[in-house]
This record gives structure tokens, C-alpha cells and sequence, in this order.
């Protein structure tokens, strides 16, 4: 019986490894130009939950896609988009510091909202579309990918959606013109949110987080909310604010909503002291 690693087939590679995700780039047709999407998958034969993930201001940096993998290695065929496709090069990926900082703002508010909404359309449809996922659809997002993760929800067919730190909700402030109508669009979700929070997240004040709270429970949408005690971005596994523990009780969080609204796919569980499969 192969080993097993959150539901997931272990594949033994030609190096005598254990591997749990393959990786592929797709190149997504939009209006405003050609968008890379890197997409994240299980090895293990089957079909899976989709999850569109949106990344920070950076784009698909080394922390974004261990986070995407551990969510493939968790049950889903995870497609990540290049969110500034239309003013960087193919493969383009902000450093963390204050030059890469400084662009991924500048774009932030370059881009129009239009873009970005048409972008999780072109990634959701191409999730439906792919062989190995279920159709059955989330999305997930960072900092500004929660923004993103939260206006992609508004989209019938998301079930699902973990939202972690998403900036500018409560402010308005997300593409060109920072005026964007996402508080004004919460009754359009017709699934299940998380919104995850850093208390000392200065981006996203404790009037702010309050905001976004009301006009969720003012529309009666199905949502979970948590703080903790933590900075931005604390999920990102490189520099001072990283918070492992809290981290992962974040990540388990969204878990539990994906595998609850989501499903894990049709991938046969062996039943310890049987020969029966069952699914």
C-alpha cells in the first residue's frame, strides 16, 4: 500500500524520492494580454478539487509557491496567475525589498480592476476545464491575492475562499483609480469565506478589519473570521515576520473549509486491515 501524505499518494520518483505535486506553466488567453499561470497538482492518479491561488504584490516568489504546493500535496490542482501579466515579462518575480516593493505598488494601482477580475474568470474556467479537477472550485490569495481571492468569490461557481491579510477591502484602494467596489459586491458571494488576520498588521487597521466584518454580517454571508497575534504577511516563509506556528494553524484553517466545501477528490482510501476500497 503506497504511503500517504494528507490523502495524498506518495510517488517514489527515479531518485528514490518521495514526491507529491507536479508542476506545469498554461498560458491563459486575456484581453489584456497573454497571463502565465503556474499550475501545482498531485502526482497521485485521480481527480481533485480546483483552487485558484493569488499571490502578493511580488508574484509567484519561493514562499508563494511552497504554499502552493502544500496545498496540492493536500488534495487540489492549484493554478497561481501571474497578476501583473500585463506590464512584466513571462516569469517575472519581485524581490523583497524596497525596489520590488515599490513596483509591485506602483502596478497595484496601475492595473485596472477590470484586469484583475477577468484574470480569476480566465483561471476559473481553465480550472474547469482541466482534466484532473473535479470542477468543483475555491480560490485562495495573499495580501493582495486575499483581496483578489475575496472579489474572485464573488464568481457563482466559487464554493470556497480563504482570504489571508487581504489589503485595501476596507479603504476602496485596489486598482487604477483606487476605488474599487468590493464591499459594495459581498452580497454576489454566494459561498464560504475565511478571513485570516495579523492583529499588528498595519496595512489593515483594527477599523478596517471591522469594516469588512459588518458589511459581510450586514449581508449575510457565510463567513468565518480570525486574528492573530501576528504581523503581515505571517505566512511567508522568509523574513522577520514569519510566524511558523501561527502559520500553520492559518493554513489548517483554510484546510478544513476547502475539504468541507470542496470535497478531496475521487482518489480511493484504503481501509486499514481491508482489501475493500472505498471512496
Amino acid at each position: 500500500m503506497p504511503d500517504r501524505l494528507f490523502g495524498i499518494n506518495l510517488v517514489k520518483n527515479g531518485e528514490n524520492k518521495l514526491t507529491v505535486h507536479s508542476e506545469e506553466i498554461a498560458e491563459l488567453t486575456t484581453s489584456y494580454g497573454p497571463m502565465r499561470t503556474v499550475v501545482f497538482q498531485p502526482v497521485a492518479p485521480g481527480k481533485y478539487p480546483g483552487l485558484l491561488l493569488f499571490s502578493e504584490i511580488f508574484q509567484i516568489t519561493g514562499p508563494i509557491r511552497r504554499l502552493a504546493v502544500r496545498f496540492a500535496a493536500a488534495g487540489y490542482v492549484v493554478a497561481v496567475p501571474e497578476i501583473y501579466h500585463e506590464f512584466e515579462l513571462p516569469g517575472s518575480v519581485l524581490s523583497y525589498d524596497t525596489a520590488g516593493t515599490e513596483r509591485g505598488n506602483t502596478l497595484k494601482t496601475t492595473k485596472e480592476i477590470a484586469s484583475y477580475d477577468e484574470d480569476a474568470r480566465a483561471v476559473l474556467a481553465f480550472l474547469r476545464s482541466h482534466p484532473n479537477c473535479t470542477g468543483v472550485l475555491g480560490t485562495a490569495g495573499f495580501c493582495i491575492g486575499g483581496h483578489l481571492a475575496f472579489r474572485a468569490a464573488m464568481n457563482p461557481e466559487v464554493r470556497a475562499a480563504a482570504c489571508f491579510y487581504p489589503t485595501d477591502i476596507h479603504k476602496r484602494a485596489l486598482g487604477k483609480g483606487m476605488n474599487d467596489n468590493s464591499l459594495d459586491r459581498i452580497p454576489e458571494i454566494r459561498g464560504e469565506v475565511v478571513l485570516i488576520f495579523g492583529r499588528q498588521d498595519p496595512h489593515i487597521p483594527t477599523e478596517g478589519r471591522r469594516r469588512i466584518y459588518d458589511a459581510l454580517e450586514a449581508a449575510g454571508t457565510v463567513f468565518q473570521y480570525h486574528e492573530f497575534n501576528a504581523a503581515h504577511a505571517f505566512l511567508r516563509d522568509e523574513g522577520p515576520r514569519w510566524d511558523p506556528i501561527a502559520g500553520q494553524l492559518a493554513f489548517e484553517t483554510a484546510l478544513e473549509l476547502f475539504h468541507r466545501r470542496l470535497g478531496q477528490g475521487d482518489l480511493p482510501l484504503s481501509v486499514s486491515g481491508s482489501t475493500e476500497t472505498k471512496h
